[in-house]
């Protein structure tokens, strides 16, 4: 089948693009911040490894405790939407009470909706699916706020953030394939429950990892959280570049996660019957997801290239031009399984361009005050979307047009947002915050004021 062909020969590329960036592309020799990376990075793919667990296994599990389709969409929405109320108030808690604080906070709250998972109670289930969704805003908001904050406060090269990011990008697909393949192997042997256990496991590590290794930091510890949430109301008013960043973060990534839900679907239905005495023949689910995920691993080599030559602000418009494109497959030809198929990879390409890109442009323009708060409201609209969608009775093809309104809005914004760059002041570039935002000074000295240690020594870096 194309779909275990291809997969081979992705991974062959991608081998050979990882090389070529390792030679092409300079890295860092400052010892201090490969420690830094390593630690970060491990923290960090503990926690998607946590999440990776449970993904493949959520709905089976449902299905397997005798849940209705409507109670299990009921389960879905109640995540999306707490993630969009309550997450976007819990993980604007890091800006005050600290971003260390707020991580380890996710693993609790994630393992305890794990718990739930054992309990074939409609009810208890919906309780997990709520600590899950604000987990899950914790996980996209608080983690890189800490990054980028200490990034900037331990004076390493700002233009060594977007490595960070690529491989953050490169090593969470590495972890969603090992993940994907744990899980496979404890459901089989333990039942659909055990990869919740394993994940549990995971995010225990995790908490005593960040307990051991990170240092705490904070946005604007003093203000409350009423004042944090008008600060960045404020910021994303009066700041286009953060308006434009929150744009193109919701389109991009409702049109993403929208794609996660329907591309099993568009693959099936664009599957040819050849013999109809003949049952269709099931397409392969781990092949294909890992195919993904390989091709996001190739986007995060290409950003790495990209970043090189060319400013985040202008290689991506092309990129987020170029999704639009990919996803018209399933609707201008939904009855070719092979062209489906390339759209799909060269989106998710895309994906693993997007990530690392993101992260670049917010760690330049969102102001460090409000970081974790300014994040979360940039999840609200993506949220909704997928809540509407979720309880829309649509077609597949008119969900895919869908898509690729939201992304071609997305590639529009992204122009706007090149041409504010070239007129944005370098001396804000340089300091990675925006021309709204406090000076950095002042935020190391509040760090300070509040109990934090100071960055002057870079040697106290720990490494994991």
């Amino acid at each position: 089948m194309i779909f275990i062909q291809s997969f081979y020969a992705l991974c062959v590329f991608c081998g050979l693009l990882y090389l070529y960036t390792r030679s092409a592309v300079p890295s860092s020799d400052d010892v201090v911040f490969k420690k830094f990376q390593h630690t970060y990075l491990v923290v960090y793919l503990l926690a998607m490894a946590a999440d990776w667990l449970q993904g493949p296994y959520v709905y089976a599990l449902y299905e397997h405790y005798g849940m209705t389709p409507h109670q299990i969409e009921q389960l879905f929405v109640a995540g999306f939407g707490s993630s969009m109320i309550v997450g976007t108030v819990v993980g604007s808690f890091a800006d005050k009470y600290g971003r260390r604080a707020n991580c380890i906070l996710y693993g609790i709250l994630y393992a305890l909706a794990c718990i739930t998972k054992h309990f074939n109670n409609f009810y208890i289930l919906m309780i997990g699916r709520l600590l899950g969704g604000t987990a899950t805003s914790i996980l996209y908001s608080a983690f890189e706020s800490w990054l980028v904050y200490e990034h900037h406060a331990r004076t390493f090269d700002k233009d060594l953030l977007g490595t960070i990011f690529s491989h953050a990008t490169l090593g969470n697909s590495i972890v969603a394939i090992a993940a994907g393949v744990v899980a496979q192997f404890v459901a089989d042997r333990y039942g659909f429950v055990s990869p919740f256990d394993a994940s549990m496991v995971v995010l225990i590590i995790m908490v005593i990892l960040i307990t051991m290794v990170w240092s705490e930091n904070y946005g604007d510890a003093k203000a409350s959280i009423g004042t944090s949430f008008k600060t960045a109301l404020s910021h994303i008013k009066t700041d286009r570049k953060v308006l434009c960043l929150g744009l193109i973060q919701s389109l991009f990534e409702g049109a993403m996660y929208t794609f996660v839900l329907e591309w099993t679907p568009a693959l099936g239905q664009s599957q040819v019957q050849t013999d109809p005495n003949k049952p269709k023949e099931v397409i392969p689910h781990g092949f294909i997801f890992a195919g993904f995920m390989v091709a996001i691993m190739i986007g995060s080599s290409v950003f790495k290239v990209a970043s090189r030559y060319l400013s985040v602000e202008s290689f991506m418009r092309p990129v987020l031009f170029i999704s639009a494109l990919a996803l018209c497959a399933p609707v201008i030809m939904p009855s070719s399984q092979a062209a489906v198929f390339v759209g799909f990879l060269v989106f998710e390409g895309c994906v693993g361009i997007f990530w690392p890109s993101l992260g670049t442009m917010r760690g330049k323009y969102v102001p460090e005050e409000a970081r974790s708060t300014i994040m979360n409201f940039f999840r609200i609209p993506l949220n909704l979307i997928v809540i509407f969608i979720l309880l829309q009775n649509l077609s597949m093809i008119t969900i895919f047009k869908f898509c690729v309104a939201l992304l071609l809005l997305a590639s529009g914004v992204q122009w706007w947002l090149y041409r504010l760059s070239l007129v944005t002041p370098m001396a804000d570039v340089e300091k990675g915050v925006s021309s709204s935002s406090i000076p950095f000074k002042s935020t190391q000295q509040q760090l300070v004021g509040n109990g934090g240690a100071s960055y002057d020594d870079q040697s106290e870096v720990i490494e994991v």
